[in-house]
């Protein structure tokens, strides 16, 4: 979708008291929208070959049930796209990996965004424990 209409949909969708926006999109310029309005950010952050490996599980299980990746669009995914395109999540996953691990601290550390309480976790027990000490909340 085009950007702008990208970012009016983020900004739309953070104006509200409560939600929930999972995905950064620094690129697409909804860091700047959602951050300010923020007040936790929850950085999934597990090593490149947890992340291999859950990529190759769900390109296989996508692959083989020719799941729709996005409903009514009839975009499905090939082990072809998946291992042999430029538009590979793992080529992107490989790319963007180090770099992120090394720019999202800088960026978490800016002035701006002292008001955000940061949960890291490095793998799937951390977050899950974490999640299991939240207070529930209604509706939930």
């Amino acid at each position: 979708m085009p950007i702008e209409v990208f970012k009016e949909r983020v900004a739309r969708a953070v104006e509200g008291d409560a939600w929930v926006i999972d995905g950064n999109y620094a690129g697409r310029g909804a860091r700047d929208l959602v951050w300010p309005r923020a007040d936790t950010v929850i950085w999934l952050d597990p090593p490149l070959t947890v992340i291999f490996a859950r990529l190759f599980a769900r390109a296989l299980r996508r692959s083989r049930t020719r799941e729709e990746l996005w409903p009514g669009t009839g975009n499905r995914e090939t082990l072809g796209h998946q291992f042999f395109s430029g538009d590979s999540l793992f080529l992107w996953a490989l790319k963007t990996h180090r770099r992120r691990r090394r720019e999202l601290p800088l960026v978490l550390a800016r002035l701006e965004n002292a008001h955000l309480t940061v949960h890291r976790f490095l793998d799937s027990k951390e977050a899950d424990a974490w999640l299991d000490r939240q207070p529930a909340t209604a509706g939930s």
